[in-house]
């Protein structure tokens, strides 16, 4: 499939700057994925469209301040000159955490990269905090050791240092009410650089409407990393290679999809990364000892690519965000709800005057 037949034309106006006053005040957009045909809705009336019998699966990943703004150390080889010693010291650098290997190290992109070589330091704050340079790796990624010199952990480092990692189509800085509303309401694993933009809909207010309806909640984890994210660069879905993502499904989900399975009731994903979590895991579940399972409970990394042709063996039902044209996630909800389906209900989501992205509104597929 050509990479051109995922782009659809998106004024800039339609990409949301901020989120809404309310969590739950967005729209939403109700896609037949067997018809095609969609109704404007609002999320107030999410809870209300349910049948009741559903199984909603959340993704509770937290997003960490992942961008950190530093000076540069120099490295073994210091500069020669006085001049060029001073550059080093007053140089600035960005570092953008991407995943986590150890206690104290990570894979991230660095800015500017190019002059950043193994074995340089780079210091944060007032200097009571410093990572080095261990290794170059492909797409940009240098994996880094932080060192903390004060009695603050890593982690308190990155949550008072760090900004939060707005995606690029937001033209504007974090600003503190970034690091609640960049967030969903039931967020608890940290370790992802981005938000699970569905989740974000959610209040506690309609989580509640949501299990008076009788619908059951679980959750996963995925860390939302530059699997979601990084761009398609060949010309056909099929030459493009997903950067693995980190998830883990606990038992008690694992229970639950197989129950839901069982009885014949709907499997909700809320959000993409929900999608990849539970299909690759289906991958999987052939091998697992025992009785046939849906999904098995683990700890592992999503590499799946879902493109249109994809068999869904878990999935019935998806809420999603609008998602950018050529994208690999525009390309797993044509795949979920086939291509022309999806960019006819785009289409009118941008005629009526829809909002676009992480802070933008929404789609129920089912």
């Amino acid at each position: 499939m050509r990479l051109d037949d995922l782009d659809y034309n998106l004024p800039h106006q339609h990409i949301a700057q901020r989120p809404l006053e309310r969590r739950e005040a967005s729209r939403f957009l109700l896609l037949n994925r067997t018809m095609g045909a969609f109704e404007d809705r609002l999320f107030t009336e999410f809870p209300g469209l349910l049948r009741g019998n559903e199984l909603l699966v959340l993704n509770n990943a937290r997003v960490i301040p992942a961008r950190l703004f530093g000076r540069r150390a120099g490295g073994p080889s210091q500069p020669a000159s006085r001049a060029m010693r001073a550059e080093h010291l007053s140089g600035k650098v960005e570092i953008f955490l991407v995943r986590q290997l150890g206690a104290d190290t990570w894979e991230a992109l660095v800015r500017p990269g190019r002059k950043m070589h193994v074995g340089e330091r780079v210091f944060f704050g007032e200097g009571e905090f410093e990572g080095e340079i261990l290794a170059r790796g492909e797409l940009g990624i240098r994996t880094l050791r932080f060192v903390s010199h004060d009695r603050c952990s890593i982690a308190d480092h990155f949550e008072r240092l760090g900004h939060m990692p707005l995606p690029p189509y937001i033209d504007r800085a974090d600003e503190s009410s970034d690091r609640e509303r960049y967030q969903t309401v039931f967020a608890k694993r940290p370790g992802a650089i981005a938000a699970p933009t569905a989740g974000l809909h959610f209040s506690p207010e309609i989580l509640g409407k949501i299990r008076a309806r009788g619908v059951e909640i679980c959750e996963l984890t995925l860390d939302v990393g530059l699997g979601t994210f990084q761009p398609v660069h060949s010309e056909t879905l099929e030459g493009h290679v997903m950067h693995a993502e980190s998830y883990e499904i606990p038992a008690e989900t694992a229970e639950l999809i197989q129950k839901a399975r069982e009885a014949g009731r709907a499997i909700l994903a809320v959000g993409t990364t929900v999608v990849r979590a539970l299909e690759n895991s289906a991958l999987h579940a052939p091998s697992w000892p025992g009785k046939k399972s849906v999904v098995i409970p683990e700890k592992a990394s999503a590499e799946i690519f879902i493109y249109p042709g994809f068999q869904f063996r878990v999935v019935d039902a998806l809420l999603t965000n609008f998602h950018l044209p050529r994208s690999t996630l525009l390309a797993l909800v044509c795949a979920f709800a086939g291509r022309e389906h999806v960019l006819a209900a785009y289409k009118h989501a941008v005629d009526a005057g829809y909002r676009f992205y992480s802070y933008g509104d929404c789609m129920l597929i089912r």
